[in-house]
């Protein structure tokens, strides 16, 4: 019966429980923060690594304004 219980309350507490059993961040408050700084950081910068990959950030090559295209 104490086997039971057990089970089920272990269960309750890993279902019940937000995010992963094992923390993904350390618990000293200042390499916590380290980490968190961090990760932030990685985060802000993948816009420009996106742009940077597809090319985003040339220069267009577009006229500014709209030509026909056919004989005036």
């Amino acid at each position: 019966m104490r086997k039971i219980v057990l089970a089920m309350l272990l269960g309750a507490f890993l279902m019940g429980s937000t995010g992963c059993v094992i923390p993904a961040y350390s618990g000293d408050p200042a390499k916590r923060t380290s980490q968190l700084y961090n990760t932030s950081e990685d985060l802000r910068q993948i816009q420009e690594t996106w742009e940077r990959v597809w090319m985003l950030d040339q220069p267009s090559h577009m006229t500014p304004y709209r030509t026909h295209g056919g004989i005036t």
